[in-house]
């Protein structure tokens, strides 16, 4: 498994950055963002208003569309970290759903793995037992049996959090088949674990730095729009409630706080403008964030 020297895989970590520049991509989280949350409160509805079987059905149409519009946005991340950026959205959407469930397929392949290990290990543990093996082996067994378990568990989750969950998708996003993710996981795992680690390390703060950024702009910004509309667009709301839609707030907020009839409409239309900036301020950090795993993934396997 030829791979990147770890200077060069960190310069395409900091590089995972650009990601805010692709529109294909926010545009595909977007549109996921959007129609997974309607279908969420279709659902929602739906089951307080007892309707049958149209929560769940509305329900599962959710989780389809979040898992495959993901993975659609996944591609075109990985397309863009190759330096093709040919890739159109409509293609990455065919491809998602010829191939997003090698995703699922080999999530299980490692669960059943992990089983086996945990299997193994309470077996172990089973045998330290004075009953079974004596009051003598018993406590040597024990004696043995806590640095390796101690060690092997240890290791298993880091390799769980640092390679397993961001890089599975990012392998098939590549292209691989489901055996082959599965092989270059436990490739990765076995001989670069602590790279991938530190390099997913520096991913989650590269993350959380742009993340800080957005709340900046969008926490600043707003503060002076709303003080503005209040003053120069004579709205009679709050400027706190009416920019609320940059902290997720939908247009029931204003009922609840009992805003004046005559300023609704301005209020309206703030919420929304705002509810529409919060979406973008969600998705630039996890654009990030996948185009990070995206660079982690081809740095350590060239693929």
């Amino acid at each position: 498994m030829p791979s990147r020297s770890p200077l060069d895989a960190l310069s395409l970590v900091l590089g995972s950055v650009e990601a805010v520049r692709n529109l294909r991509a926010l545009y595909v989280l977007l549109a996921t963002f959007a129609i997974a949350g309607m279908l969420t409160a279709m659902a929602e509805a739906s089951l307080a208003r007892g309707a049958g079987w149209w929560g769940p059905l509305q329900a599962g149409a959710a989780l389809f569309v979040a898992f495959y519009g993901g993975n659609a946005a996944g591609i075109l991340v990985m397309d863009d970290a190759r330096g093709s950026g040919r890739l159109d959205v409509a293609a990455a959407l065919r491809t998602s759903l010829a191939t997003a469930h090698r995703l699922l397929l080999a999530l299980v392949i490692v669960v059943a793995g992990y089983a086996l290990f945990a299997a193994a290990l309470l077996a172990l543990l089973w045998l330290c037992r004075t009953t079974v093996t004596g009051p003598l082996l018993g406590p040597i067994l024990f004696g043995a049996a806590v640095p390796i378990g101690v060690v092997s568990v240890g290791l298993a989750l880091l390799s769980l959090l640092a390679v397993v969950v961001p890089l599975a998708a990012p392998a098939v996003w590549s292209g691989a088949s489901v055996l082959d993710v599965v092989r270059q996981l436990a490739a990765l795992v076995r001989r670069r674990l602590l790279t991938v680690a530190l390099l997913m390390a520096a991913v989650s703060l590269l993350t959380a730095a742009v993340g800080l950024l957005v709340s900046f702009v969008v926490v600043a910004g707003g503060r002076v729009v709303a003080a503005l509309g209040v003053a120069v667009v004579g709205v009679d709301v709050p400027a706190q409630q009416l920019m609320a839609g940059l902290f997720g707030y939908g247009l029931r907020s204003l009922g609840a706080s009992g805003a004046p009839a005559g300023s609704t409409g301005h209020a309206a239309a703030a919420l929304v403008g705002g509810g529409v900036v919060f979406a973008i301020a969600l998705v630039l950090p996890g654009l990030v964030y996948l185009r990070g795993t995206c660079s982690v993934y081809l740095a350590m396997s060239e693929r």
